[in-house]
């Protein structure tokens, strides 16, 4: 899906608003230059008041007044929230948990698979896209939002997933019973008939499994979503969803209860939504990593669906911090930028999660500065569009590696399943310290057919627990004919069905690694005394001397080199013989193993090491963090550098480029002429081969 325009705009929501001022908004959108809005995607109630009784009014009333102003629409289907008729006279549509069956309230607490939801849902679906479809100014459609499966785990949920594992096993209980380890304490599965709740297992085979296939039944609510609308929509239409990340207050990790590599196969675009600390706590990681996967998933440019405004107290931006995240996001391949939400609620739940506007509908510092953005991107923002990245690093992800960590954490005992995804901490350790390197990435499911020699010099690979053969012989691979590789600690343990390979550990990767290991402890303890037990510490070796006593915690696994050497030690009068970190030639390329948690200073010095051996580093790691450097490629094959300041002290910045000239001034730089960057600001430059 190739744009006309860079878009720039909001969420709409005529519905939300206390007063009729829809043309006031349109021309308070025109001074910004906004040119696109979404709206729709929470207004069932709104449009369908009772069972088969339609009012779309205010529906044709925005769309029709955008058009008439020249504003683009995106039409999102109302299918997250659920009107209360439905709750009322369908109680069966209500989401089945861990914690029972739910009451109407919050939104997003339906099965997606119930029958009866989808029938009324393909209805109202049905009615707003075929209405919808003709305007000329409705350039896309949003399937859903933030769509998850919600741990539904009703009858119909069950059976279905009855039915996957039927499919998955060929209809073998042996085989099953002996994939996920049923025999132990008497839990072997003997008849279909008796297949048991799985809310309330203790297996994590059998639970993952179930992690596994709800994922299935996200991609399979969109997907049918997406063949309605494709019903209706115009060939110059796009369809997406809205996707949202682990929230930990913010945008953090891989989302657990849905694969969006594996969704985003059915839209013309991936499209996300990207949160983030700001203040004095801006970095732009959140907004690189969640770009990074989005890009990443079909290899092309994405939409910021939804990025905050004001949003809260402690996330309401200094001035400059708006434009330097939203060219933050145009910087990792993102082709529209847009704010949620236009104007403040007056009431509801979000009341205080404030948009452009804030309660008194006034313009206002924020959107003063959208209007400054709005300005220059309709002047420049054509340079963003049809652009690409040339990375030569790649991370290896997995979703299942994800819900196998949660029932095995490394963190606490081994036998606490958690709630808290403690992958994506491993993922996001291994992250950031690249980024702060100005080390761009793509990311990457694993299996995926484009993690190869052709495209990738580097794969980190945090926390491959479970994996099949097939994935660990194609990073194998990957290093035997000339990659480098990076694994972190608990890699190549188990396999797709969670089971524990029995050769010795890292079992099928040991041979790239070339180390192993029999013992895994967790050093900073001492229960018999009641003292505090003396830190146990990392330090590296005459080829990594940057890693001077970092202090071991959560997890270390006591390695022996093979073939390969040890990078780092342990510092302990019992442990000390083992190294912690190795690395070792496979074939044409080299192996990097890390058998504990390091922190971010560890992963830091230990990137830098790689990157040099392996021939990886260049000028651009030369200024780091809170200088970030990021790179686009134009159709045309020039290059456009984007320099950040992530700081409030304004700082002296080397071009690393051969030469660029500024979009907004046209100064003109060579490779090591030096600029200022004020606290928290951008600098483009574009250079011409």
């Amino acid at each position: 899906m190739n744009f006309k325009n860079f878009l720039y705009g909001s969420a709409y929501y005529y519905e939300y608003l206390p007063y009729e001022r829809l043309d006031k908004d349109i021309q308070m959108m025109k001074d910004a230059n906004l040119n696109v809005v979404r709206i729709g995607e929470s207004t069932w109630s709104t449009y369908e008041p009772q069972e088969g009784i339609f009012d779309f009014t205010k529906l044709d009333k925005v769309v029709d007044a955008m058009q008439k102003a020249g504003i683009n629409v995106i039409i999102g289907t109302p299918t997250y929230a659920i009107p209360t008729w439905m709750a009322k006279k369908y109680p069966e549509v209500m989401l089945t948990d861990k914690t029972g069956k739910h009451e109407y309230g919050p939104r997003q607490v339906f099965d997606i698979s119930n029958p009866t939801f989808r029938v009324l849902s393909e209805r109202i679906i049905r009615k707003m896209v075929e209405r919808t479809a003709n305007k000329p100014n409705v350039i896309g459609f949003q399937v859903d939002n933030e769509t998850k499966h919600f741990d539904t785990s009703s009858n119909n949920v069950y059976i279905a997933f009855q039915k996957w594992l039927k499919k998955k096993f060929n209809g073998d209980l042996d085989k099953l019973n002996h994939a996920y380890g049923l025999d132990y304490w008497s839990n072997r599965i003997n008849s279909w008939e008796d297949f048991p709740p799985i809310n309330s297992t203790i297996n994590g085979s059998l639970g993952t499994a179930f992690e596994a296939f709800k994922r299935t039944l996200v991609t399979d609510f969109l997907n049918w979503q997406v063949n309605i609308v494709n019903d209706y929509k115009r060939d110059d239409q796009f369809v997406t969803n809205n996707f949202d990340m682990e929230w930990r207050k913010q945008s953090y990790g891989l989302n657990a209860d849905s694969n969006h590599f594996e969704v985003s196969k059915a839209f013309d675009v991936t499209a996300v939504d990207i949160y983030h600390p700001t203040q004095d706590n801006l970095t732009g990681i959140e907004i690189a990593f969640v770009g990074d996967v989005a890009r990443s998933t079909k290899d092309k440019n994405y939409i910021v669906m939804e990025t905050e405004a004001q949003a809260f107290r402690h996330w309401v931006p200094y001035p400059g911090q708006l434009k330097l995240q939203a060219f933050s996001h145009i910087a990792s391949g993102a082709n529209m930028v847009s704010y949620w939400h236009w104007a403040s609620t007056s009431n509801g739940f979000e009341t205080y999660w404030k948009g452009l506007l804030g309660h008194d509908y006034k313009p206002n510092p924020v959107y003063n500065e959208a209007k400054t953005i709005g300005k220059e991107l309709s002047k420049i923002g054509d340079n963003f569009l049809e652009t690409h990245k040339n990375n030569r690093v790649a991370f290896v992800v997995s979703n299942q590696a994800l819900s196998a960590v949660d029932w095995f954490p490394y963190k606490n005992t081994i036998f606490d399943k958690t709630g808290e995804h403690q992958y994506n901490d491993v993922l996001r350790s291994y992250y950031d310290p690249l980024y702060k390197l100005n080390v761009e990435a793509d990311i990457r499911q694993i299996g995926d057919p484009r993690i190869s020699n052709d495209n990738y010099d580097l794969l980190i690979v945090p926390m491959l627990y479970s994996a099949t053969d097939e994935q660990l012989e194609q990073l194998n691979d990957f290093v035997k004919n000339g990659g480098n590789i990076v694994y972190s600690f608990r890699s190549g343990f188990s396999n797709q069905d969670v089971k524990v390979r029995t050769e010795t550990q890292p079992a099928i990767i040991s041979k790239a690694v070339g180390t192993e290991y029999e013992l895994f402890v967790e050093p900073d303890r001492n229960y018999g005394t009641g003292k505090p037990a003396k830190e146990m510490t990392i330090t590296g070796t005459d080829e990594l001397k940057g890693i001077d006593a970092q202090p071991v915690k959560y997890w270390a696994e006591l390695l022996t080199p093979t073939t390969g050497k040890a990078l780092a030690t342990y510092d302990h009068p019992y442990w000390g013989k083992y190294a912690a970190i190795t690395e070792n030639q496979f074939g044409k390329g080299k192996a990097f193993y890390a058998g504990s948690y390091l922190n971010e200073k560890s992963i830091t010095e230990l990137y830098k090491y790689i990157l040099k051996d392996t021939n990886l580093w260049t000028a651009r790691q030369e200024q780091t963090f809170p200088i970030i450097n990021k790179q686009l490629v134009t159709k045309d094959n020039d290059t456009l550098d984007f320099y950040f300041n992530y700081s409030q002290e304004k700082q002296q910045v080397t071009f690393k480029s051969d030469s660029g000239k500024e979009l907004e001034d046209s100064t003109q730089l060579s490779s090591g002429d030096t600029f200022e960057l004020d606290p928290w600001s951008v600098k483009i430059f574009k250079s011409t081969k």
